[in-house]
């Protein structure tokens, strides 16, 4: 779900060997409060549910908005504001995360929600296109690598700890009181970036590289593939595992969630030691992991411990995944062409995130929670398929001049 966004030729302000902190971590905080606002509600479905008077599959729909709002604004708006100073871009962006995050913990019509919803993904489709290459106008070239992995830890830490603690919190004390706190969080995030984070100018034309360039290079269009059905696949899941989860017994999904959560930290680390010597085997290996995990799920999801199990491979092999996709997408484009590759990569996300939480949606209302894992399923098989084909010049064995894309390694 991130986005490096081309940076321009102004020096960054901090030189030697110590990271301005206290500014990545209020990048940080942007990137973990995005993550939060667009995935709180797959936790908080039967609350949702009752309070805005709308079914379950309807509530899922709150994601597929936001994520739809981020696919479509993502391009057009970035350009849109590329000329303008970053900081003022960034907070304005931060303020509009806090007011939809108010609305929709006051509301009670769900198409007021639908319409906050909508809104904070358009704010989210503007923010994943620059929080990294904010990062990295921030240190010197040797130290963007470790600049990025500091904003781009929210994210993880957002899937790994925050979700599955804010729906554990909003489970005991109202999912509205989730949604407040979201929104107080922006408004400390202002004024901490207003303090903290330095600011830049936009963008010249000159420095702006063309998407078709990039997107007609080989092996580009296979990655995108392979990103868009795995998320396909993982979002129709993953959106309402309260519901599947519920089947076997767990009425907070909570704990489910942080079961998730923790095993990608797991899968990061592991994919981190073998990405550079071994990035297709890897790739294929998470895939299968997921492949198995829903076929699992499929059969045997009532069982508590045998779900729990399942749930901690997905988490694993999915949590490692995004990196070997982005990884690979930076092999194919060149350190040149990396950042216009991954905004396009953030566009296809959020295309899989909307029509998988669609699709999911649908299975739902129509064939039951039991019927999930069975839709995933044939999705991250077409994945298998595509990256076993792609093998020339999208999934090598290995790529030739050393650590590609190493700074995009930890997320």
């Amino acid at each position: 779900m991130s986005s490096p966004a081309t940076t321009n030729a102004t020096p960054p302000p901090t030189t030697g060997t110590t990271l301005p902190l206290p500014g990545l971590l209020a990048l940080f905080t942007a990137a973990f409060s995005a993550v939060m606002t667009e995935l709180l509600p797959a936790g908080l479905l039967p609350q949702m549910s009752e309070a805005l008077h709308a079914s379950e599959g309807r509530v899922g729909f709150l994601v597929t908005g936001y994520a739809v709002a981020s696919f479509v604004a993502a391009i057009p708006l970035t350009a849109a504001l590329r000329g303008r100073r970053r900081r003022p871009v960034l907070i304005g962006v931060i303020v509009g995360f806090a007011l939809c995050n108010a609305v929709t913990a006051r509301s009670s019509a769900y198409g007021l929600t639908f319409a906050a919803r909508v809104l904070a993904g358009v704010m989210g489709g503007v923010m994943w296109a620059m929080l990294a290459g904010y990062a990295a106008r921030m240190v010197p070239a040797e130290r963007r690598g470790r600049a990025i992995a500091v904003v781009l830890a929210g994210i993880t830490v957002a899937l790994s700890l925050g979700v599955p603690a804010g729906t554990a919190l909003a489970t005991a004390f109202g999912w509205r009181g989730g949604f407040a706190a979201l929104a107080v969080l922006s408004v400390i995030l202002v004024a901490w970036v207003r303090w903290t984070v330095p600011d830049f100018p936009g963008e010249t034309a000159t420095q702006r590289v063309p998407l078709h360039r990039i997107a007609s290079l080989p092996g580009i269009l296979t990655v995108l593939s392979v990103t868009l059905v795995l998320l396909l696949g993982h979002q129709a899941m993953y959106t309402y595992v309260a519901p599947f989860a519920a089947r076997a017994g767990f009425g907070n999904t909570g704990v489910v969630l942080l079961v998730f959560g923790l095993a990608t930290v797991a899968g990061i680390w592991v994919v981190g030691t073998l990405i550079d010597r071994h990035p297709r085997p890897t790739l294929l290996c998470a895939l299968a992991l997921v492949a198995a995990a829903m076929l699992v799920l499929g059969l045997f999801g009532r069982t508590p411990a045998v779900l729990l199990v399942a749930v901690a491979v997905w988490g694993a092999a999915f949590g490692g995944a995004p990196t070997l996709l982005q990884t690979a997408l930076i092999g194919v484009s060149g350190p040149g062409g990396a950042d216009v590759a991954t905004s396009l990569q953030t566009t296809v996300y959020n295309a899989g995130i909307a029509a998988g939480s669609l699709a999911g949606g649908l299975v739902l209302e129509g064939a039951g929670a039991g019927a999930l894992p069975w839709a995933a399923l044939p999705l991250l098989v077409a994945a298998l398929v595509i990256v076993t084909v792609g093998r020339r010049h999208a999934f090598p064995a290995r790529r030739p001049g050393g650590r590609v894309g190493e700074e995009f390694a930890i997320k």
